[in-house]
C-alpha cells in the first residue's frame, strides 16, 4: 500500500506546457503579423515538474497532503494486517477442520480483501487528485516566474528537459519575433500559385416578425 503515498511528479500531459504557454502573448492576425526576426539564440532549459516540487511551497503542499492522509494509511495498513491474519489462520487449519470452518474463513478473506482493494483505490484516487490540484496551483506561479526570468535575462527559447512534458512538447516558451509560421505560409502560398479561397459569406439576417398595424 506504500505506493498510494508516493508523490507522482508526472501528471496529466500538457499541464506544465499549458501553464507556461498562457504567459506568452497571443499570436497576431495573419494580415498584421510582423516579419520574423533572426535573433541571437540563447536557449534555457528547465526540469519544470522537478522545479515545481522543489520549491518551498511545493514541498509544503506535499507534506500537508501526506499528513492529511496519514489516518487513511493507518486504516488501510490495519485492514491489510487483518487479511494477512485470516490467511495465516486458513493455512494453519488442521487436516480435520470441517468444510464449514474452511468456507467461513475463505469467505471472510474474500470480503475483507475486496473492501481493502476498494478502500485503497479510493484513497489512491483522492490522494492523487489532491496532489494534482496542489501541483497545478504552484505550477501556475512557477510558470509565470520561469517566463519572466527568461525574458528578463535575454533568452529566446525555454525547453523542458524532464518529466512527462519532454516527449509531448519540450518547448515551454519562445521569443515571438522568431516565429516563422506565417512567413512560411505566405512563402508557400506564393510558390504554389493557389489563390486564397473567397471569404465566407455572412450569414443571412433573420427576418424580423411583422409589426401589427396600430389601431
Amino acid at each position: 500500500m506504500k505506493r498510494i503515498f508516493v508523490f507522482a511528479t508526472a501528471l496529466a500531459a500538457g499541464l506544465a506546457t499549458s501553464t507556461l504557454a498562457a504567459q506568452a502573448p497571443a499570436a497576431a492576425p495573419a494580415a498584421a503579423a510582423a516579419a520574423p526576426q533572426a535573433l541571437p539564440a540563447k536557449v534555457a532549459v528547465i526540469a519544470f515538474e522537478e522545479a515545481v516540487v522543489r520549491t518551498n511551497e511545493g514541498q509544503k503542499a506535499v507534506a500537508d497532503i501526506q499528513k492529511k492522509y496519514e489516518p487513511k494509511k493507518s486504516q488501510i495498513d490495519t485492514q491489510a494486517k487483518e487479511v494477512d491474519t485470516l490467511k495465516a489462520q486458513l493455512q494453519a487449519l488442521p487436516a480435520n477442520a470441517t468444510d464449514d470452518q474452511r468456507a467461513t474463513l475463505i469467505k471472510n478473506i474474500d470480503t475483507k480483501e475486496k473492501a481493502l482493494q476498494r478502500d485503497a483505490e479510493d484513497a489512491q484516487n483522492s490522494y492523487q487528485s489532491d496532489l494534482q490540484e496542489a501541483y497545478g496551483k504552484v505550477a501556475q506561479k512557477v510558470g509565470a516566474t520561469a517566463v519572466k526570468y527568461v525574458q528578463d535575462n535575454g533568452f529566446t527559447l525555454l525547453l523542458n528537459v524532464g518529466g512527462s512534458q519532454q516527449s509531448a512538447n519540450p518547448v515551454l516558451w519562445f521569443a515571438t519575433p522568431t516565429d516563422v509560421t506565417q512567413a512560411v505560409v505566405n512563402a508557400y502560398n506564393t510558390a504554389s500559385g493557389v489563390a486564397a479561397p473567397p471569404p465566407s459569406a455572412p450569414a443571412p439576417a433573420r427576418p424580423r416578425p411583422a409589426t401589427p398595424p396600430s389601431k
